[in-house]
């Protein structure tokens, strides 16, 4: 057995999800501990503690919080006996650990307190956030965004507000699957199964509106079309579905800044969240989705080439659509 799972045998509720946990001994009188969480696995956070017992001279009980987004946070304890020093350097030191763990141990909390894995288990929580009218951070698959419900005036504002973004650049629309496009945007005059050979994937269509458009007026005033995404990441499309109306979506980071691979490209705004939910490092060149215009019929026009033109333009092309002539 390796020193992971001993150590998950002692303490069974100790769990670290993505994370590595290791016990250094150094043939010391006591031993050091050394518990870091990898920011290139699961998420962003980087969090360690390095206690050598040499360095403290009396009995002490050092409490330390580690912060586990799928778990919450969990206590470890350690006991210490006097080991000969002096007790002036010791106490003065002792006061000085305990005030930059607990500093240390309150920021982590208050930041960990809206971080959540992206996963199915808290889909209902995202859900209900989005119904009482807040924000959420989440994964998609090409940048992190943020998301609010497409009907809430105040969420769509406070989305606008935190990004600094003018409300004359439109928010896009996510829905749950290709079936519900049709409730949002008119569909009838595109070819069959172009949509579903677009998506779901890294793109963003372009459509016309129509008059019988479930979306409020509030949203994009003023424009006859509407970008529509369909990512092709679980859990948001989980949540688009439980929401049961379109999820308002943007990249999740300040207007005109990189967009965000991994949630702590945006942790300057984690505090305008409900929740941010952690998908760990995306796998993009932060490029964003392929944005297409499909509002004329029979032809395209693509508006950002984004990370998946190729593909996006092969499809087009089998589906006998072609490009749009540029303006005079």
């Amino acid at each position: 057995m390796n020193i992971p799972e001993r150590i998950a045998v002692r303490l069974p509720q100790l769990v670290f999800p993505s994370s590595e946990v290791v016990l250094y001994n150094h043939n010391r009188q006591s031993p050091s501990f050394l518990f870091s969480r990898h920011t290139h696995t699961h998420g962003c956070f980087f969090f360690s503690f390095v206690y050598k017992g040499s360095i403290l001279p009396f009995p002490l009980i050092c409490s330390l919080y580690l912060g586990v987004p799928k778990l919450g946070f969990v206590p470890f304890l350690t006991h210490k006996r006097h080991l000969g020093l002096g007790l002036g350097l010791g106490l003065g030191f002792s006061k000085k650990m305990s005030s930059s763990m607990e500093n240390c141990h309150v920021d982590v909390q208050n930041k960990l307190e809206v971080v959540r894995p992206a996963t199915e288990v808290y889909a209902q929580e995202a859900i209900e956030a989005l119904k009482a009218g807040k924000v959420i951070a989440v994964p998609t698959d090409t940048l992190y965004g943020f998301a609010c419900d497409a009907c809430s005036l105040e969420a769509v504002n406070r989305i606008y507000e935190m990004k600094g973004r003018k409300h004359t650049s439109p928010l896009a629309i996510c829905v749950g699957d290709v079936s519900q496009i049709q409730h949002f945007a008119v569909t009838e005059y595109l070819p069959h199964g172009l949509l579903d050979s677009l998506l779901p994937g890294p793109v963003t269509v372009i459509l016309r509106r129509g008059e019988s458009s479930a979306l409020e007026k509030s949203l994009n005033p003023g424009l006859d079309s509407v970008g529509v995404r369909v990512p092709d990441c679980n859990f948001i499309r989980v949540v688009a579905r439980g929401l049961g109306k379109a999820v308002a979506l943007t990249s999740a980071n300040l207007s005109g800044q990189p967009s965000s691979l991994c949630i702590k490209d945006f942790e300057n705004l984690w505090n305008r969240c409900a929740y941010v939910y952690d998908g760990g490092v995306l796998p993009s060149n932060r490029a964003g989705s392929t944005i297409v215009d499909l509002t004329r019929p029979g032809k395209y026009k693509i508006l950002r080439p984004g990370s998946a033109k190729e593909e996006t333009l092969a499809i087009l092309e089998k589906h006998s659509l072609v490009e749009e002539a540029p303006a005079i």
